[in-house]
């Protein structure tokens, strides 16, 4: 894997690569080498994207990922994240439903927990019911940075 760290407007960001495409995004530094000056085009093209989704210019991702881990549901969870439109969220309930088992938000919510590429793979779109802001491996500061951000722009986006 290489190894980048992007300042951003929730703190630091780590982000890896590997031969397929980002397959880490971890809040804070990492203890792995850094690389600092990356050459690497999808290493680039994430630390870029990400630095346009902050400023908000953009909503999306398009690097290709990759995903070496996770049980069959917490991959189709992670899935399901990335269905979620930009600036919108959908409960820990609704996500269960969605990938086949509506009884099992909770599980949505270690899926949440584990998801190996936060903010690329939006699992700070997912809140609790009634929109509650809940659990988020970055914070719950971190997350609501993200959702006011993404509604920010929406809205802007929506009026412009």
């Amino acid at each position: 894997m290489r190894w980048a760290v992007l300042d951003s407007p929730i703190g630091e960001l780590s982000v890896a690569v590997d031969d397929v495409g980002v397959c880490r995004v971890l809040f804070g530094r990492t203890d792995e080498v850094v690389d600092t000056a990356p050459t690497d085009p999808v290493l680039c093209a994430a630390l870029d994207q990400l630095r346009g989704y902050f400023a908000g210019a953009s909503t999306g991702f398009t690097v290709p990922l990759s995903v070496r881990r996770g049980t069959e549901f917490e991959r189709a969870v992670w899935r399901r994240m990335t269905d979620i439109p930009y600036g919108q969220t959908e409960t820990y309930g609704a996500v269960a439903a969605a990938v086949g088992d509506p009884q099992a938000a909770r599980a949505v919510g270690v899926a949440c927990n584990r998801n190996p590429i936060p903010v690329i793979v939006p699992c700070h779109r997912i809140v609790g019911a009634g929109g509650k802001l809940v659990g988020f491996g970055g914070g719950l500061p971190r997350k609501r940075h993200l959702l006011e951000l993404e509604a920010a722009v929406a809205l802007r986006q929506a009026w412009t």
